[in-house]
């Protein structure tokens, strides 16, 4: 592995449309352009009042999620968590999360360990209503 590694993240393929979530949510992983190995980095951006259409959990991956712009609303369980520009907020693996943009959208970055990358989707559509 080389001593660094330079990359645009805003040039990392954006693969929301590939799950079907565009035009209102952009998704950039960017862990193989950075050459990582122990975390995941992910840009997100999200239109104005988009929720994201799906939530989850993981087995063993913790994340934070940094606001970078605008604000959102983050399900945690049952709790809902207002976000607003510069909080970071830390999600245990087994907690299962959802998020929902402010009337401005929000950017965030997502940054998770190496352990479990993969994670569990849970297509609840009645998770919010909860």
């Amino acid at each position: 592995m080389s001593k660094y590694t330079l990359a645009n993240i805003k040039k990392v393929e954006d693969m929301a449309p590939k799950f079907g979530h565009a035009p209102n949510m952009e998704v950039r992983f960017a862990r193989k352009a950075l050459e990582m190995d122990g975390f995941g980095l992910t840009y997100q951006k999200l239109a104005p009042n988009h929720r994201v259409p799906f939530n989850h959990k993981h087995k063993e991956q913790e994340e934070v999620f940094l606001v970078l712009s605008g604000s959102a609303r983050a399900k945690l369980d049952d709790e809902v968590v207002e976000l607003k520009q510069w909080d970071a907020l830390r999600v245990s693996p087994a907690t299962v999360r959802g998020f929902e943009a402010g009337a401005g959208g929000t950017e965030l970055l997502v940054i998770g360990n190496r352990a479990g990358m993969g994670g569990t989707v849970m297509a609840d559509k009645d998770f919010w209503n909860k």
